[in-house]
């Protein structure tokens, strides 16, 4: 048994908020380039310069990316063999939350209440995802979700009848409707069995995979660039305004599901999906 004071697991996500809003993961950045070398628009390719230096000059300067800091979303694998000290976890994970938006000047967008709208000055609660694994370490990351892209989240159920293709055209119509609301190019999250409730959580993980890996499974991979096809294909382009590039990939997280059921969850990433991880 390995004991961890949990005032390390504060100061591990304060330092993994502030990380995540002012440094892009490399692989996105990598996207970018890629995107621009594919895009066909004149205006696009500028845009895609633009995407490029913003987040280089956020990088160089330790500032955010993008005004919208956005909900502090976290995902947590707390190895089975750790002894959490000093307190409770979730609280130490909402003070590091604090400390980090504080501390690291970012834009506190959480209401306490989503009817009476009064905001909460430090951004906290966390969006907190918490699993149990082998182990005696803790993985922490933090993926801050920006309110434009996460308002165009979708779920729908689906009966086990529906094919391929149905569910491939749902995805590309939802992300086509959405327009520029999520700051395309967007990077997609399906999340595709299990309860309504799990897809809706394997949709917000598949963000995390890195955009230049592809589904082990050949089938899911087939189908991630059916998507991304499809939804090239409908003109949108680099933040709305017409080309050739409007997704950059797409992760596909199966799960079991009931026999009666099909649920389908799609979480849109704009073009700054942003995450941070750190170990204890």
């Amino acid at each position: 048994m390995r004991t961890i004071d949990v005032k390390e697991i504060t100061a591990l996500v304060e330092r993994l908020c502030m990380q995540a809003n002012y440094h892009l993961p490399c692989d996105v950045r990598a996207s970018f380039v890629r995107g621009r070398e594919q895009e066909q628009s004149p205006l696009g390719r500028e845009i895609f310069d633009e995407m490029l230096r913003n987040c280089d000059l956020a990088a160089q300067n330790e500032v955010p990316i993008c005004q919208d800091t956005g909900f502090a979303v976290i995902f947590a694998e707390i190895g089975q063999d750790v002894h959490l000290a000093g307190g409770a976890f979730e609280d130490a994970v909402n003070e590091g939350v604090r400390r980090g938006y504080e501390n690291g000047y970012l834009r506190k967008s959480i209401v306490s209440d989503p009817l009476r709208r009064v905001n909460t000055d430090d951004n906290t609660p966390a969006m907190l995802n918490t699993r149990i694994v082998p182990g005696d370490k803790v993985k922490i990351i933090v993926a801050p979700k920006g309110g434009g892209s996460e308002n165009m989240s979708a779920m729908k159920m689906f009966t086990p009848a529906a094919s391929r293709e149905t569910i491939i055209d749902w995805i590309a119509e939802t992300v086509v409707k959405a327009g520029s609301n999520p700051c395309p190019p967007v990077i997609l999250g399906v999340g595709l069995g299990g309860t309504a409730d799990k897809a809706a959580y394997l949709a917000k993980a598949a963000l995390l995979r890195p955009v230049d890996q592809v589904n082990p499974d050949p089938f899911y991979a087939e189908m991630e660039q059916a998507i991304v096809d499809k939804v090239n294909a409908s003109g949108v382009g680099p933040q709305g305004l017409g080309g050739t590039v409007t997704a950059l990939s797409c992760a596909i997280e199966p799960y079991p599901t009931h026999i009666a059921s099909l649920p389908c969850a799609l979480s849109i990433g704009c073009h700054v999906t942003r995450h941070a991880e750190g170990i204890l």
